[in-house]
């Protein structure tokens, strides 16, 4: 016979679905409430009553810009032996990776753990039936809080990573990125790529440290979505970070600080023999923080350069005129430093060099001339009438919310997000565009066949 907390885990994962297609919110103002707590956190609500369910972010200054080049890849590791088990703290009992999968499972909730280039986040997502969310908040806490870091477990990951690392090598897509992450970023954290020597130089005891300079509530950042009121939102943050060492924030060292990625100095050509029946080819620089006030300009500009499909100018011109490839598109980046501005193709070997100067050369006119009123306006009309989708499930804005808690952003970005797209102008793309890209000082590098 089911057991009554068995019934509602299997009603928690059909509400869960359910919440991904249903729509929270019509086309009306989104109220961000936000506050910091005593202990530091910062917090931002949206309150969302449709669904008796909700969805949590926690982000820490903790992601892979705070790890030296020869340990990297421990921030991401860190994260992911989060998930395989908690020590024995305060009467209660340890809990294994099998342990702690059931006792999710039991709860019909879903928690877990990832470490990006800025940003080390747990995510939580419980119904918020009292007793349930009670539990899932103390359960939470602990993998917050008490990781066990089991050796064991990690020298079996380790050996798993390896071995994955060497077949990633045998991929043309994750050479290619590799290295025009190495040529973009050159020194600075985000081109810090995992390595088997670096995953050699990693212990449990490294991830413990990591663990307690960074996982701290000074530097927390919530993010709620759901059924809850600022109350209960409150009382359920105080209670994830309750299990963390506590002090005064004002009297804590601030963390270091992380250069600036550097411009680059000169245009830079990197070819990698590569047996195979396509050339990679990958394009690009610095771009701009998260931040910048030309966010909307480069976004919109990007849409008409090659972030619009087949509407975009590399597609017409690379694609559709000269069949020089499938698809090509570009792409912004930004964080909390430069990401890579990239555009990307694929071709055949012999085909290579013609592609990527047809690429060179429609950037270059861009950032000259900028977008046609008509291609502005046809790139309004596509972001703007897409934007609802967006923000049509809990999860999704719960996404938008960190972004906005994490980048310092206004609490009404997602109100005023369509009025500013639709206030651009094209001067204001070309300048943008003429301030952040310098296409005569690009990286490219071109992965094809070893016969090249």
């Amino acid at each position: 016979m089911i057991s009554a907390i068995k019934k509602r885990a299997v009603c928690a994962l059909l509400i869960g679905a359910a919440a991904i297609f249903n729509p929270v919110f019509s086309w009306a103002a989104i109220p961000v409430q936000h506050w910091t707590q005593p202990g530091g956190a910062r917090v931002y609500l949206v309150e969302s009553p449709a669904i008796a369910m909700v969805d949590v972010q926690l982000d820490f200054d903790a992601g892979s810009r705070r790890v030296a080049a020869d340990q990297a890849g421990l921030a991401g590791i860190t994260a992911s032996l989060l998930s395989k088990g908690v020590a024995a703290r305060g009467g209660e009992p340890a809990l294994d990776e099998n342990a702690l999968g059931e006792a999710w499972a039991d709860l019909g909730a879903q928690f877990g753990a990832s470490a990006g280039s800025d940003r080390f986040s747990f995510s939580l997502r419980s119904l918020t039936e009292p007793d349930l969310l009670s539990q899932a908040m103390r359960l939470a806490a602990r993998q917050i809080a008490e990781p066990s870091f089991p050796d064991p477990v990690w020298q079996r990951d380790r050996q798993r990573m390896l071995a994955q690392l060497k077949e990633a090598y045998t991929r043309p897509a994750y050479r290619v990125a590799r290295a025009f992450s190495e040529a973009v970023y050159g020194s600075h954290p985000y081109g810090h790529e995992t390595s088997e020597a670096s995953l050699g130089r990693i212990s449990v005891a490294d991830m413990r440290a990591f663990h307690a300079r960074y996982i701290t509530p000074c530097h927390a950042r919530v993010s709620i979505v759901g059924a809850l009121t600022r109350a209960q939102a409150d009382t359920l943050v105080t209670g994830l970070l309750a299990r963390l060492p506590q002090g005064d924030c004002a009297a804590a060292p601030p963390l270091p600080a992380v250069a600036e990625v550097a411009p680059l100095e000169r245009a830079q050509v990197i070819t990698i023999p590569f047996d195979s029946a396509q050339a990679h080819v990958l394009m690009g620089q610095p771009g701009y923080k998260r931040n910048d006030p030309d966010f909307y300009a480069l976004t919109l500009g990007n849409y008409v350069l090659g972030g619009g499909g087949f509407v975009s100018r590399l597609t017409e011109e690379v694609r559709e005129k000269r069949g020089l490839s499938y698809s090509v598109s570009s792409y912004f980046s930004p964080g909390r430093h430069a990401g890579a501005f990239t555009v990307g193709l694929q071709t055949r070997p012999d085909q290579a060099a013609q592609a990527t100067g047809v690429a060179r050369e429609v950037i270059a006119k861009f950032v000259a001339e900028g977008p046609t009123q008509a291609e502005l306006q046809a790139a309004k009309d596509n972001l703007i009438g897409g934007f609802p989708l967006l923000i049509d499930s809990n999860r999704k804005l719960l996404g938008n919310l960190a972004n906005i808690a994490w980048n310092d952003l206004p609490l009404d970005y997602l109100d005023t997000w369509t009025d500013r797209i639709a206030k651009v102008s094209v001067a204001e793309v070309k300048a943008a565009f003429a301030r952040k890209l310098q296409p005569e000082k690009m990286v490219t590098v071109i992965l094809g066949s070893a016969s090249q």
